[in-house]
């Protein structure tokens, strides 16, 4: 279960009302009681229920029918229903259904990836990588998890993870391997991942002591022979794909040998089609 606190459910209500329903209270219709829907409208992994619910919740809305963040649903599908006033229903309803669609939208396009990679290489892990656009890194992490990736990074105070960038400033690669035991020392119960592009690099840094490399931007053919050269010269390091892996050829890097498949790609495409009804009852 991933924590998400209540002030933030109410920034997300407060930023689409920052005063009143002014259309709702102009018809009066406000202290009726009402019915809301969300169906979906083609195949979706869901995402972000639970967050619907509190702010259901918040509102005095009343859930009759909801299924969890992570369920499949097809075209047609009601997935949740609610009852309570119309000013309350109008009230949640764009900001649920926004989070609902960018969320399972996110969630459907990563279970479509894990899908393709796991039925190539079930021992492949699928991470998405910490590029979502900033303010969302909640939501985009619940979906990832909800379709079944897992994060590679969730921030720069969590990993060592070694750039070109970083290298810049060390002078070379042969400087960054040669500070690799200080730097283990410094931090002994952290992992150093370091992203290379080049065999050579590879093979340096895997003789070093580094516990992984991220390799970026090279075809996945070309990086299965690299894998094969890398684990005959250290066995155990971790080794992972990165830079341009999306859904049409996650595949390939899936056989490549890869432990793991670095991506932003479901991060980025259309939210999921939901559809919202409501009811006088």
């Amino acid at each position: 279960m991933q924590y998400i606190s209540d002030e933030t459910i109410d920034r997300w209500i407060k930023e689409d009302v920052p005063y009143l329903d002014l259309t709702t209270l102009t018809l009066g219709i406000g202290g009726l009681k009402g019915k809301i829907s969300f169906k979906a409208r083609e195949f979706t992994v869901l995402s972000g229920v639970e967050e619907v619910l509190r702010i259901f919740t918040k509102l005095g809305i009343t859930s009759t029918r909801s299924l969890s963040s992570g369920s499949v649903v097809n075209k047609g599908d009601i997935f949740i229903e609610a009852e309570g006033l119309a000013s309350s229903l109008h009230m949640a309803w764009k900001v649920s259904m926004n989070i609902l669609e960018y969320s399972s939208g996110i969630a459907t396009r990563t279970k479509k990836m894990v899908d393709k990679a796991k039925s190539v290489n079930p021992h492949v892990a699928v991470l998405a990588t910490r590029k979502s656009f900033p303010g969302t890194k909640e939501l985009s992490i619940k979906a990832i998890l909800a379709g079944g990736a897992f994060p590679h990074r969730l921030g720069l105070s969590e990993t060592i993870l070694t750039f070109k960038q970083h290298v810049a400033f060390l002078g070379d690669i042969n400087n960054l391997a040669r500070v690799i035991k200080e730097i283990k020392s410094n931090a002994c119960e952290k992992k150093i991942i370091v992203e290379v592009e080049t065999l050579e690099d590879a093979c340096l840094l895997s003789e070093s002591g580094v516990d992984g490399l991220q390799f970026d931007k090279i075809p996945a053919l070309e990086l299965k022979s690299i894998v094969d050269q890398i684990r005959g010269i250290n066995p155990q390091i971790t080794l992972l794909g990165a830079g341009g892996i999306n859904e049409s050829n996650i595949e390939e890097y899936a056989r490549s040998g890869i432990d793991a498949i670095v991506t932003t790609s479901m991060y980025f495409g259309k939210p999921s089609d939901i559809g919202v009804t409501m009811e006088k009852l």
